[in-house]
């Protein structure tokens, strides 16, 4: 495990996938959802390069199938330590035989955490080390604990949109995938979504069309997250269906998972992102913790 610290917030990320395994505030409150068996074992996995589930657990690149499981394979990959200070840890994936075996392309994937205030900054970095196009998927997957405060109960908080929008959610299928179709989602005065257990019967809730913050607060207790996400097209919410999971994750995304009975063809598909030979790719977003 790393630290990284300030006045304000201490975090611990684990070597595997890069993630995010604590962020506990100076009044001692833990932000990050621990993990439990029961519901979900994760805490803040990093997804790359493919993001959600394959149509079969397949897709297609080349002109050849490949197993891919739910959200890549980053998530379940050891990173080495670029650099470490005080508040800041930058580690990174570099591509391996395992690697290429279920995605055939060369690439250096890089994970950069920095504190700043109250605020965790992740840098995400894509290198194209191969001299073919590199399609990818990417996203973050953060778990918070709901209630943040003794005393409180789920149903009490909220997910507070940063501005009035009308949104769009991907419809699921029985078997969690989508299936193409997407209907408008009803936010309470155009910017909040109250939360309830039953909200996660049907999977994640995943939109389009919305404002790139987002605030998960109860009224009256100042105890809040704040993710930001100016880069990433889509937002998902998630805890484990049909369940009383005392956590929610914020999960801003640049590409969706399968559609329901569409092959996942990596050349075809319009959402995922696309580095020529030689390219970079960088996209920064954040979690504010108030306390």
């Amino acid at each position: 495990m790393y630290t990284i610290e300030n006045e304000f917030l201490k975090v611990t990320i684990a070597a595997k996938g890069a993630e995010l395994m604590s962020i506990v505030a100076a009044d001692g409150t833990e932000y990050i959802w621990q993990g439990d068996s029961k519901y979900w074992a994760d805490r803040s996995p990093n997804i790359f390069p493919s993001v959600g589930r394959l149509t079969n657990g397949k897709y297609r690149l080349d002109g050849n199938w490949y197993e891919l499981g739910c959200h890549g394979f980053a998530w379940l990959s050891e990173f080495e330590v670029v650099k470490h200070e005080p508040t800041c840890l930058q580690m990174r994936l570099t591509y391996s035989d395992a690697t290429l075996a279920v995605y055939p392309r060369k690439f250096i994937f890089t994970v950069a955490y920095t504190l700043r205030g109250d605020t965790l900054d992740t840098l995400y970095k894509v290198e194209n080390l191969d001299d073919r196009e590199l399609p990818f998927g990417i996203g973050g997957h953060p778990g918070f604990n709901v209630p943040l405060a003794p005393g409180r109960k789920f149903e009490e908080y909220r997910l507070r949109f940063s501005e009035k929008c009308q949104p769009e959610a991907y419809l699921v299928s029985p078997r969690y995938l989508f299936t193409g179709e997407t209907a408008p989602f009803a936010l309470q005065d155009d910017q909040i979504i109250p939360l309830q257990h039953s909200l996660f019967d049907d999977d994640a809730v995943v939109l389009r069309n919305v404002a790139r913050e987002v605030t998960l607060e109860t009224p009256g207790d100042s105890h809040s997250v704040t993710v930001t996400y100016p880069g990433m097209r889509y937002i998902g919410f998630w805890h484990k269906p049909h369940s009383d999971a005392p956590y929610v994750c914020i999960e801003p995304w640049c590409s969706l998972a399968s559609f329901e009975d569409v092959p996942a063809i990596f050349e075809e598909r319009p959402d995922l992102l696309r580095l020529a030979p030689g390219e970079t790719y960088e996209n920064l977003w954040s979690i504010r913790c108030k306390f």
